[in-house]
């Protein structure tokens, strides 16, 4: 009885909850139909709609700096001070925001970039590739983050209103049932996001393990130990709320981010770094829009911007919904404009200069071998064997691999907290058995996607739920689109 009084009340979590159960049962049955079904899908949205994603993106930012500028930056979020201070609330938005990603590319990128030059301009191949890197994780990536916080944060904050993205525009309200069809996709984006996520970066640490102890990569019984920790930890974050929980652990990532930055940034040649962070940062804003719209000498060509910037575009827009939601709920008490120029800035200039560090003193490497082998091809094991460039390389691998842990329990604890709210009917703050439901249906399924990889490594599944955040992410496109015309 209980159980359908709950259904009545919020039903959207239960059937959430079941067809997710559908999906993992039918990935299970007709693995190999699946992936190929994915496969295509993914590939029709980014060569149909790739175009018109590149356009989404542009407007988004110039979006926002207009927003910031305009006499609606002053409006507070609320009418209390804010509720972290900066350095936290830097940390926690860039925490769920990027991740482990900034690791997993933080070599392999730029390396590729550099060997691959996707423009051709007068700058040197070096500003090139960071110049491009700077593109695909920079200004774009958290303006559609932005889009989504911004609305959540006046629609909670302003218009005393709740969380649920599907009700935060009033025009929204008077469609029957986009509403909760909005809110249901969010919720199963969400989680085929964090199996996507906790699969890849487990895959990484246990690659970065496997490196370490001079053994073969692949161990089912490791992997599924690092989703349990990982399920765990952010399960306890969670449970612990934002500030004792989520917030500390994010301010942990930063601490030792930085200090794994400057640890390579002081035995690199420093001048160097700064002149290509620099100038990749001058060609990049200068070059901003024809990157953007990949026009003339900007344009890298159709197979490139597939498999990488429709790609990446796509992925940030999948993530955009729940991520704003997290920036929104922790931006209370900063001003619209603060909020925006933050999100906007701090997390591209700081990845940015991280691209910079990594990247020149990779390119240094690389020029310096007499043959280069794929030595940093595998976003897996690049960062590893580069480290084995510098001092002390079994201490910063281990400590890459503690923060890669982390990292994934910062994105895993927020996107908790956030389907929480879902489940709560948007509430602030969320109740604590929402939080211990989501944290095991995710390690649950986690766990199952994992076993079905090793099961059936042919079909290559967790690159399948990758590609599923390719096709949910189309309406989100839209429905960004819908919020610059309806805001």
């Amino acid at each position: 009885m209980q159980i359908f009084q709950a259904f009545h009340k919020n039903p959207l979590p239960y059937i959430a909850s079941g067809i997710l159960f559908f999906i993992a049962l039918f990935i299970f049955s007709f693995t190999e139909f699946f992936y190929e079904f994915i496969e295509n899908a993914s590939i029709w949205v980014r060569e149909l709609f790739g175009g018109f994603y590149l356009w989404l993106g542009l407007l988004c930012v110039f979006f926002l700096i207009f927003i910031a500028l305009s006499r609606f930056g002053k409006i507070r979020l609320g009418n209390s001070p804010p509720e972290f201070d900066r350095l936290s609330w830097i940390a926690m938005l860039y925490s769920a925001g990027m991740g482990a990603g900034i690791l997993l590319r933080a070599v392999q990128e730029p390396v590729f970039m550099f060997l691959n030059p996707p423009i051709q301009t007068n700058a040197s191949p070096e500003v090139v590739a960071l110049e491009y890197t700077f593109y695909q994780w920079g200004f774009t990536a958290w303006a559609f983050y932005g889009i989504f916080a911004l609305i959540i944060a006046y629609s909670l904050f302003v218009r005393k209103s709740d969380i649920l993205l599907g009700t935060s525009l009033p025009a929204l309200k008077k469609l029957k049932y986009l509403p909760q069809s909005i809110d249901l996709l969010t919720i199963l984006t969400t989680v085929f996001g964090l199996v996507a996520a906790i699969g890849l970066g487990t895959t990484q640490i246990e690659g970065g393990i496997s490196h370490l102890i001079s053994k073969p990569a692949g161990s089912l019984w490791l992997n599924l130990f690092l989703v349990f920790i990982v399920c765990s930890l952010a399960f306890i974050s969670a449970f612990s709320g934002i500030q004792k929980g989520i917030k500390r652990i994010s301010n942990w990532n930063i601490y030792i981010t930085v200090a794994l930055l400057f640890f390579v940034f002081f035995q690199v040649d420093m001048l160097k770094v700064f002149n290509q962070f620099f100038d990749s940062l001058y060609n990049y804003i200068i070059h901003f829009v024809p990157l953007s719209l990949a026009l003339g000498p900007y344009d890298p060509g159709k197979e490139f911007l597939t498999d990488w910037t429709y790609y990446y575009w796509a992925f940030w827009l999948a993530w955009a919904p729940f991520t704003g939601i997290f920036i929104a709920r922790i931006s209370k008490g900063r001003s619209i404009r603060e909020m925006i120029l933050g999100v906007l800035l701090i997390p591209s200039l700081g990845s940015f200069f991280w691209f910079s560090v990594f990247g020149s003193a990779s390119f240094d490497l690389v020029s310096n071998m007499e043959t280069y082998s794929g030595e940093f091809d595998s976003v897996f094991t690049s960062l590893f064997r580069f480290f084995e460039a510098f001092p002390l390389s079994g201490f910063t691998n281990i400590i890459t691999i503690i923060l890669l842990i982390s990292f994934l329990v910062t994105s895993v604890d927020s996107a908790i907290y956030v389907l929480s709210m879902f489940s709560d009917r948007g509430k602030e703050h969320p109740k604590k058995k929402f939080r211990f439901i989501w944290a095991i249906l995710i390690l649950v399924f986690s766990v199952a996607i994992v076993i079905l990889g090793a099961i059936k490594p042919y079909s290559n599944v967790l690159s399948a739920m990758q590609k599923f955040l390719i096709i949910s992410s189309l309406p989100f496109a839209f429905l960004t689109a819908a919020i610059m015309l309806l805001t």
